[in-house]
């Protein structure tokens, strides 16, 4: 073990040499974060994939805009609308349609579903070995760590080419919920001294119905829960090329990596909670506001707190309402839009109406506080994580789930960017970085 003490001035001296003034930044007119000045993401690439519509740029000036997401050129709500009338559940479909690019025929799509069915599973040993013998206390370290440990079970990991891409796609977007499931039922026993549960999945089951089916102990689930499930993994698939975890797919990918080095960083970047973990602290800051807020139907209840809240008087002391704004949206997010819509069926299934209600009312009145608080006109209408996060809960599915589906969701984005970047990228993805440090003299060791 290294003494505190050295630890402690160690960290001083790191932070102190690694500071960067701000004014440099702008002095050598740094994109900070990949961002222009006006917030709008630096245009880094071409993609096919998805379409993240938000606003309208009209000579230099930033118009809102009703948020749309394209997937291959087709609207979300569309496609949304589309599974749903026929009652058929959409990830699958989705997950297609990301990958090659258009929508699968019935017979395509059934060929597909056969696919996924035939590839849920893990190699023999796998849980023993990687899962039930080295359990994590995070299920994200431990889908990483499991995605990396594939390399040894697959025995062609190395190629790159698109044939083989594609056979490890499949098996990664079937086996994704196997991972999180046995991962998460690990920590349950290990850590939470709880049964241990390893249900098989289903082969009749689609996806949304084979994650419910393993990781409750009875295995049951009602349609509409799985439905439910199933929208927010279609809602999840991709959203574009510059989120942070697909543009790491790219980084990675342009090096000419295997797909499980690739998929690994992805998960390490969703791991964060800037990126896949903003769902929790809205939760957190709504058991706040339930704790603090007396009569959740009384409008001027609610908007007391949330002036208190943004006054960094109340919750986390960051001043900010979560869930609620987004870098690309303006006007709406078409994803919580269309989750919102389904969470109001759920909510009277679950009795949770009372509940849903204050989301509403969060919704509806939080702009009119921003306005007030920080005198200013800005649009903040809500995302999908402040939907999503309540909606897993009606599901039932605990707080350290929450991400890791963001994940068994976004794996379909991710391989069908990867197969992009190996097709059309051709480069390495490589920015530049100006040093800014001073010069200065080596000096001998007695000297220093």
């Amino acid at each position: 073990m290294v003494r505190q003490d050295v630890i402690d001035y160690l960290s001083v001296l790191a932070e102190k040499n690694n500071y960067i003034e701000p004014y440099l930044y702008e002095k050598y007119n740094v994109k900070r974060g990949l961002r222009n000045k006006d917030g709008t993401g630096v245009l880094v690439g071409l993609t096919e994939i998805g379409e993240v519509h938000g606003y309208i740029m009209d000579e230099g000036e930033r118009i809102p805009d009703k948020g749309r997401l394209l997937y291959r050129g087709i609207d979300v709500w569309d496609i949304v609308q589309g599974f749903q009338k026929e009652g058929r559940y959409g990830f699958e479909e989705v997950s297609y349609l990301l990958l090659f690019g258009e929508l699968p025929t019935r017979e395509k799509l059934r060929e597909f579903n056969c696919l996924l069915a035939e590839n849920r599973n893990l190699p023999d040993g796998f849980v023993e070995d990687m899962i039930l013998k080295a359990p994590s206390s995070n299920i994200m370290n431990k889908l990483a760590r499991s995605v990396l440990a594939s390399y040894s079970y697959d025995p062609d990991p190395d190629n790159t080419s698109i044939r083989n891409i594609v056979r490890q796609s499949i098996e990664l977007i079937a086996r994704f919920p196997l991972m999180i499931a046995y991962a998460y039922q690990a920590k349950c026993h290990y850590y939470d001294n709880k049964s241990l549960y390893i249900h098989l999945p289903q082969k009749a089951l689609a996806t949304a119905e084979n994650f419910l089916h393993m990781i409750r102990p009875d295995n049951q689930y009602t349609r509409l829960e799985a439905e439910l499930l199933d929208l927010a993994l279609v809602l999840h698939a991709e959203h574009g090329g510059g989120n942070n975890s697909t543009f790491t797919v790219h980084v990675v990918a342009s090096t000419g990596t295997d797909i499980y080095s690739v998929i690994g960083a992805a998960v390490g970047s969703l791991k964060g909670p800037k990126h896949g973990g903003a769902n929790i602290k809205v939760m957190e800051m709504m058991d706040n506001i339930k704790e603090n807020v007396k009569d959740w139907k009384d409008e001027e209840e609610v908007k007391h707190y949330l002036s208190k809240i943004l006054r960094k008087e109340a919750f986390d002391g960051k001043g900010l309402i979560y869930g609620l704004g987004h870098a690309v949206y303006t006007l709406s997010d078409p994803r919580a839009v269309l989750l919102k819509q389904k969470a109001a069926e759920l909510a009277r299934e679950k009795q949770m109406e009372d509940e849903f209600g204050l989301y509403l009312t969060i919704e509806r009145v939080a702009p009119e506080v921003f306005a007030a608080e920080k005198q200013a006109n800005k649009i903040i209408a809500p995302n999908v994580d402040f939907y999503s996060g309540f909606v897993y809960k009606m599901l039932n599915i605990p707080v350290e789930l929450y991400t890791p589906i963001f994940a068994m969701a976004r794996i379909s984005g991710w391989c069908a960017h990867l197969i992009e970047e190996l097709v059309s990228g051709g480069k390495i993805i490589r920015p530049a970085y100006k040093n800014v440090s001073p010069k200065k003299s080596y000096l001998l060791l007695d000297q220093r």
